[in-house]
């Protein structure tokens, strides 16, 4: 087996260079005129330090070109082009097939990836870009190990790329309409509403053309059961359940196929991919830390290899619960979450270290902190979690000292160094462990409801990995 490359999303410069220092292999981002991220926040600069910046370290960068090309868009093209000679990235997705061979002959230099927006689900498929001149195409989600297995069997010559985590689309690969339908922004021009994630009420219309909300609740339960019958199914009933708050009929649980990794290793897929551009530099880090130790552990002991281990750090990150999606061809009963749309985890970003001085480390806060909270800060060259608890906060510009901190105006705080010293570490291994940009989380106060959730998340995903769900 090839070690695959592990590639992760950077939707900016600190996410870019967080993504590089905690084990990516590759990071993948785009501009917002020419990508199907609107709310990209890179600048054409930015970009050109992010390349040097990964460069440098031996890793590389992808752009992504992955829009659906209207008339409006076809006139950016000559000017991107000299964008893309300018920056040379190491490769560049594109979705549009007008797009590829517009790019292929006006700049024949571009490696050129297949967006999983162009939604390959076969091997012919793959050969049909492959004999355009696509150096990787990244396979549509909805694709089961095995069929992964044939088209890696029958395309041995080119490089192909999977998705391995990240949010789910109820859509094909994300080719949805919804969000055209019900706010005129195109999900394929990078502006997607995420109407899959809203809450959706029954309601019952009368023979006299008058609709009326049905509340189900204990007082009209008992009253109507409302179920679907498939045309070539009869008596088959599906039972269409809400609670008193509505439904998320359509929203989907996250992928996460870490437990099954070695499955995929054993396929021979070039690239992982995890989705994410929209994500926090937190979810960046640890994502990309987990799946790189994930990764080189197999290889170094398949034998001793427990997926365990991995996935609890996984659950530090805000999910919607995890799914293990297609990759065992049916997907389950489970595999949506139809209760809440919020994503939970029982941590938060706290901050991350913005840089040293000489006896303190200057830190931004991400997230509310509050006098005897306990700061994980998370070594990126390491596995290494040094733990402290904070009696006090120090502004790092006014030098104010306060109980509580909130986000907000890249508020940084000062880190004495003889408190992170209480970890038993000299200074120079705290230096070495915890360079800037190192992430830093704490524990989050959650409602009862919202821990019954996480608890109940990871007993259907476990159901999922044991195959129970299919018993």
């Amino acid at each position: 087996m090839k070690k695959p490359e592990l590639l992760v999303p950077a939707g900016s410069l600190d996410r870019l260079k967080t993504a590089i220092l905690y084990g990516a292999d590759a990071v993948y981002c785009g501009t917002p005129s020419m990508s199907l991220r609107a709310k990209s926040n890179f600048t054409l600069e930015q970009v050109l330090e992010g390349i040097e910046f990964a460069h440098s370290r031996s890793k590389k960068v992808y752009l992504t070109v992955n829009l659906f090309a209207h008339n409006r868009d076809i006139e950016k093209l000559p000017e991107y082009v000299k964008v893309l000679k300018q920056t040379k990235p190491d490769g560049v997705i594109v979705a549009d097939v007008a797009v590829f061979e517009y790019l292929r002959k006006n700049a024949p230099e571009l490696n050129l990836h297949v967006s999983t927006q162009s939604n390959i689900t076969s091997w012919l498929g793959v050969k049909f870009w492959e004999d355009l001149g696509a150096k990787m195409c990244v396979m549509a989600r909805e694709l089961s190990f095995d069929e992964l297995k044939e088209i890696r069997e029958k395309c041995p010559n080119i490089r192909l790329e999977t998705f391995v985590h990240g949010a789910m689309c109820m859509s094909y690969s994300g080719r949805c309409l919804l969000s055209n339908y019900f706010t005129g922004r195109g999900a394929n021009q990078g502006k997607c509403a995420q109407c899959c994630r809203w809450n959706y009420k029954i309601h019952l219309k009368l023979k006299d053309g008058i609709s009326k909300e049905i509340l189900l609740n204990e007082d009209t339960k008992e009253l109507f059961d409302f179920l679907l019958e498939e045309e070539t199914r009869p008596n088959d009933f599906l039972e269409v359940e809400e609670w008193e708050h509505g439904t998320y009929l359509l929203n989907s649980k996250d992928l996460c196929l870490l437990p099954v990794l070695p499955e995929f290793l054993k396929i021979g897929i070039d690239c992982l991919k995890i989705e994410g551009r929209n994500k926090t530099q937190y979810y960046t880090g640890m994502v990309a830390r987990t799946y790189r130790k994930a990764i080189d552990d197999y290889f170094e002991s398949p034998e001793t290899w427990d997926y365990n281990k991995y996935l609890n750090e996984l659950y530090t990150i805000s999910n919607r619960g995890f799914s293990l999606a297609f990759a065992h061809d049916n997907l389950t009963g489970i595999a949506n979450n139809y209760g809440t749309t919020k994503s939970l985890s029982e941590y938060e970003f706290a901050g991350y270290v913005k840089s040293w001085g000489n006896d303190y480390i200057n830190v931004l806060v991400k997230n509310r902190l509050d006098a005897g909270d306990e700061l994980e800060f998370i070594s990126p060259t390491s596995d290494k979690v040094i733990k402290m608890k904070v009696s006090n906060f120090i502004n790092s510009v006014t030098g104010v000292d306060s109980l509580a901190v909130s986000a907000g105006q890249d508020l940084t705080i000062k880190i004495p160094l003889e408190w992170l010293a209480e970890s038993g570490l000299p200074k120079e291994k705290i230096l070495f462990l915890l360079p800037p940009l190192s992430l830093i989380r704490k524990v989050k106060k959650l409602t009862e409801i919202e821990t019954e959730r996480i608890k109940q998340d990871k007993i259907d995903f476990k159901k999922e990995i044991t195959g129970e769900v299919f018993k």
